[in-house]
């Protein structure tokens, strides 16, 4: 009899787990599971809202779990002291299975971790789970990473899929390692991690809730998403990205699920539009492996030196949504009130502080980082420097969104901005792009005195963005 060692990490299920379809496949009748959760220290250094819904998840998770006779045990302090009390516990043990995570503090941890097993005389077993594709699964014929989006997409979409793992949750508990009593450092350090959390994303945490909204997308908003998704007035989009990000649900099983509601669907563009947005996670995981010091240095070599603007007063106004520009506005209240961005906010408000403000993209990854629930490193950064034209494939330093224009053309009739912009309720629709444009007395009729006028002016803005550019 052996012990199977499954390490949960940001992979927060028990339905579809590959590290654990892994070791059910590896494991003898007599063998036993172990499941545990390392708490590092340093995780307690910040609290920001990410972290809150993470405890959130982890707490769903836990709790999830142990109704199914499938305990969760904890280690604490440094990596490899944690798991040195780990083998100090528990006795044969074999092999410790995890996802691999193919970027940044992940891919070092995993190196630094893999170093320590080999030395105790440990198997790791390392699967791809938070991606359909790894960063390397994908390359050009000549084995290098693609850097532009549209071929990677092509060779991504006639790529074989993985598919989901099929395995009864309810007969795992019959191999179950649950007597180990020794590792009461890291409950203890569990129960000081849930003191942190504060209750506010319980609803909106954990498995049951990522696949309850999974359903709801793929019924009610999947066939349209290609027409509704850059309306943030329509709750059109996914809402899956915070459960991905956690692991509360599995890639797979959302592309699967898209995928069986393409065969219902007459016209399936909505199911293609989507797909393509899960061959980007993939793609910006890809460029992240491939760039791991792009958090904090431009892919575009050339646009390393640009002169950005250090204001203070205007970084403070655009991430308190008081910047004079309604779509700006009413999408960093959204994120600020519920912690989440539509998408298409996250490209006008990146151009806004980028172009207009002309301030360091990562100011604005570094705010996003903190504020995002469903905050992911790869994506975000890819993101930041795709509005920035600083990244590969990026659009190009001329094309500068026009945020009274995205304001029209998406939120038409002001309705989202009236959601978020409490000063701007009762402004009619002829002013809700432009309220600079009433007089005082019409601003004081509608009463929006206190909205503040344009911080900057577009035309102005636009041409020292591109002078700024044009001359790196």
């Amino acid at each position: 009899m052996s012990v199977h060692v499954i390490w949960f990490r940001r992979d927060l299920r028990l339905n579809d787990h590959s590290a654990l379809a892994e070791a059910l496949k590896e494991m003898d009748k007599d063998d036993q599971l172990l499941f545990v959760f390392h708490i590092h220290p340093a995780l307690t250094d910040e609290f920001t809202v990410r972290h809150d819904y993470f405890y959130e998840t982890l707490h769903s998770f836990v709790e999830n779990a142990e109704e199914k006779k499938l305990p969760i045990h904890f280690l604490t302090g440094e990596m490899e002291k944690g798991f040195d009390q780990l083998l100090t516990s528990v006795e044969k043990i074999e092999a410790i299975y995890f996802h691999e995570d193919e970027t940044a503090f992940g891919q070092k941890r995993d190196q630094t971790f893999e170093k320590w097993a080999k030395q105790k005389g440990l198997k790791t077993v390392k699967v791809i789970d938070h991606h359909l594709h790894g960063s390397k699964s994908i390359v050009k014929d000549d084995g290098t990473p693609y850097k532009v989006f549209s071929p990677y997409y092509k060779k991504w979409r006639a790529e074989e899929k993985p598919m989901i793992h099929d395995y009864d949750c309810q007969q795992l508990k019959k191999q179950m390692l649950v007597n180990v009593t020794e590792l009461k450092e890291g409950k203890r350090a569990y129960s000081q991690l849930m003191q942190q959390k504060t209750g506010r994303w319980k609803k909106f945490a954990g498995e049951a809730s990522a696949y309850e909204q999974l359903e709801s997308f793929i019924e009610n908003d999947l066939a349209t998403y290609h027409v509704n998704r850059d309306l943030p007035e329509k709750d059109a989009t996914s809402q899956l990205s915070k459960y991905l990000r956690t692991g509360s649900l599995s890639i797979r099983s959302v592309y699967h699920a898209a995928l069986a509601k393409a065969d219902e669907l007459e016209q399936t563009e909505g199911v293609e539009t989507f797909i393509q947005e899960l061959a980007w996670r993939d793609f910006y995981n890809m460029i992240y492996a491939n760039y791991p010091n792009s958090k904090n240095e431009e892919i575009q070599s050339n646009y390393r030196d640009i002169n950005w603007r250090k204001d203070h007063d205007q970084l403070k106004a655009w991430k308190k949504g008081v910047t004079g520009f309604p779509l700006v506005d009413a999408a960093m209240r959204q994120l600020n009130e519920t912690g989440w961005m539509h998408n298409r906010l996250r490209m006008v408000v990146a151009s806004f502080l980028t172009k207009h403000l002309l301030i360091d993209w990562r100011e604005g990854e570094k705010y996003f980082s903190e504020q995002l629930i469903d905050y992911d490193a790869a994506s975000n950064i890819g993101g930041w420097q795709w509005a920035s034209s600083t990244g590969t494939d990026a659009v190009p330093y001329f094309r500068i969104f026009n945020p009274t224009r995205q304001s029209e053309r998406f939120d038409k009739h002001g309705r989202f901005i009236r959601q978020f912009v409490e000063e701007l309720q009762d402004v009619p629709s002829k002013f809700i792009h432009s309220p600079e444009k009433m007089t005082t007395e019409q601003k004081q009729m509608y009463n929006c005195s206190r909205y503040p006028d344009p911080i900057v002016d577009h035309k102005k803005a636009r041409e020292r963005a591109l002078e700024t550019f044009k001359n790196q």
